[in-house]
Parts: C-alpha cells; sequence; structure tokens
C-alpha cells in the first residue's frame, strides 16, 4: 500500500487540484455575489489559448499569463453584461461562453497554426520539485486570501449580502451590480489561471478542448463545499485524488476495470452533486436581481 500511496501519487494529486482549485475559487467569488457560473470551462478555455498565443507572438511567459488573464477576464466581463446589465438568463449566458470558448479557441488555432488539434510548443512556466508548476503553491495561497476577504473585510461582508439578499443590499446603499461585475470579473481571472495552468504549467501548448470538463467539475466542487472556499478546496483534492488514483492504479496494475477508472472522476462528481446538493446552502440571493425595474 505504501508503494501505492507514494510521492508521486501525492504530486499528482496537487497537480490534478490545481486548475479545480483556481476556477472553483472563481465560481465561488461569482455565486457568492448572486451570479450563477456554470460558464467556469470556456473561461479555462479561453485563458489557456490565449496565455499560448502572448507566448508564441511575444516569446514571453510571462507576457503569454497577462494576455491570458486579460482574455478571460474580458470573456467574464461579457458574462456578466449579459446577466447583470442585459438581465439575460445567467444559464443561457453561461452555455455561450462556453460554446465560445470551444468554438473561438479552435477557429483561431486554425487560422494561426493551421491546425485544429494541438498548436506547436511553447515555452513553460518555471517548475519546482521536479516538475511542479510554480501555479501550484499559488492557488493554494489564494484559499486563505478568498476566506479572508469574503469574512473578515467590509468588501467581502459586501459581496455576502448581495448575494444573500440583492434588494436588501441596495437598500442600505450597498451598490450590488458594481459588487457583481468584479464578482464575475474575478471569477474569469481565476478560471483563466486554471487554465493557464493546464497550458503553460502542465504542458506547453494548447490543445483542442484540453481543459475536458474541469470547469465543470470546479462548480461541483464549490457546491460540494457548500459555497465555501475551504470546503471547495476540500472537494477538489478529492476529486484530484480520484484522477490520481485513476493513474497510479492504471501504472500499478491494481486491476481494476480500465474503463471504471477512467469514469470515477466524472462519476464521483455527479455522486457528489446529487448527495450533497440538498444539504448545501446556496447564497438566497443566488440568481436574482438587486431591483425588478
Amino acid at each position: 500500500m505504501s508503494d501505492f500511496f507514494d510521492v508521486f501519487f501525492l504530486k499528482t494529486v496537487l497537480k490534478f487540484a490545481t486548475p479545480l482549485i483556481f476556477a472553483a475559487m472563481g465560481g465561488l467569488l461569482s455565486e457568492k455575489s448572486g451570479v450563477m457560473n456554470i460558464a467556469l470551462e470556456g473561461l479555462m478555455l479561453i485563458g489557456a489559448f490565449f496565455s499560448v498565443v502572448g507566448v508564441w507572438y511575444f516569446e514571453n511567459v510571462w507576457i503569454g499569463v497577462l494576455l491570458g488573464l486579460l482574455a478571460a477576464m474580458i470573456a467574464a466581463l461579457i458574462h456578466a453584461f449579459w446577466c447583470i446589465t442585459l438581465r439575460a438568463d445567467q444559464i443561457v449566458a453561461a452555455t455561450a461562453i462556453n460554446l465560445l470558448g470551444g468554438g473561438l479557441t479552435i477557429f483561431l488555432m486554425v487560422r494561426i497554426w493551421q491546425t485544429s488539434g494541438q498548436t506547436p510548443r511553447v515555452e513553460r512556466l518555471p517548475v519546482f520539485w521536479g516538475t511542479m508548476s510554480i501555479l501550484v503553491p499559488v492557488a493554494f495561497i489564494f484559499v486563505p486570501i478568498v476566506w479572508f476577504v469574503l469574512n473578515r473585510t467590509k468588501i467581502g461582508l459586501h459581496v455576502l449580502a448581495s448575494g444573500e439578499s440583492p434588494q436588501a443590499a441596495e437598500s442600505v446603499g450597498i451598490n450590488v451590480n458594481a459588487i457583481r461585475y468584479v464578482c464575475v470579473t474575478l471569477s474569469g481571472f481565476f478560471a483563466g489561471l486554471g487554465g493557464i495552468y493546464l497550458a503553460l504549467g502542465e504542458l506547453s501548448g494548447f490543445s483542442r478542448d484540453m481543459t475536458q470538463g474541469k470547469g465543470f467539475i470546479a462548480l461541483a466542487a464549490v457546491i460540494f463545499g457548500n459555497w465555501s472556499p475551504f470546503g471547495a478546496l476540500f472537494a477538489c483534492i478529492l476529486f484530484a485524488g480520484a484522477q490520481a488514483f485513476t493513474i497510479q492504479a492504471q501504472a500499478t496494475g491494481l486491476g481494476i476495470n480500465t474503463d471504471l477508472l477512467l469514469a470515477l472522476p466524472y462519476l464521483l462528481t455527479i455522486i457528489a452533486i446529487a448527495g450533497f446538493h440538498r444539504r448545501s446552502h446556496a447564497p438566497a440571493g443566488l440568481g436574482q436581481h438587486a431591483t425588478n425595474r
């Protein structure tokens, strides 16, 4: 058993958990402010793709990171405009962002590199402990920061009030729409970081649909974690552990059906949502507008 749960297994869990944690913190902020956000998948794809574009054209990995973050935040801002200003259905708007992330990246990949599968290799972010990206500890550091901001600062209390009772928050002078714009845009920042980690931290380029449902798993982690930063962190590690178990079981020849192993992380996600959704307490104002105008 000690040969199974070894250092390689730990490193694999940390690697798989990192993009989920980034995306989960983004989804958490958005939903805590009252805006449903299932657009994490699309935002991750956009962040990943444009980070590679930045490295390809400017030959600098940090410019790539900045371009990826900027693109994901712009996409999140569009989502915020649809949901907050235009009052579009938040699920439909998020679905549009996901479709945009999937379709736009493939279209631009063909235009830039004449391929729809995978981009050429580009420079990666610095690593430590062998192959661990520097974004791995950054993801874990952000969790207590998000918790502190939400629970120990004035702006955090305004975010919570906007998500719990937007009408009441407006009545005491809180600009709910501004709070929500900021939080949804920050969801793009965090989801973009998750995508950047996949493109420049784990790999050295962008591949078609490379997120493989990680945005939706991150949203499941938010629900499983009861809209709490540390709860979401635990869920991300749990889901990442399931993925790491799959790889380790295949590597060590554990004797479990391969198809079942590959499906395990997604089965766990479904079970988590189905089993814990009723016990979770979403922000009471989630999906509600600040005023009836």
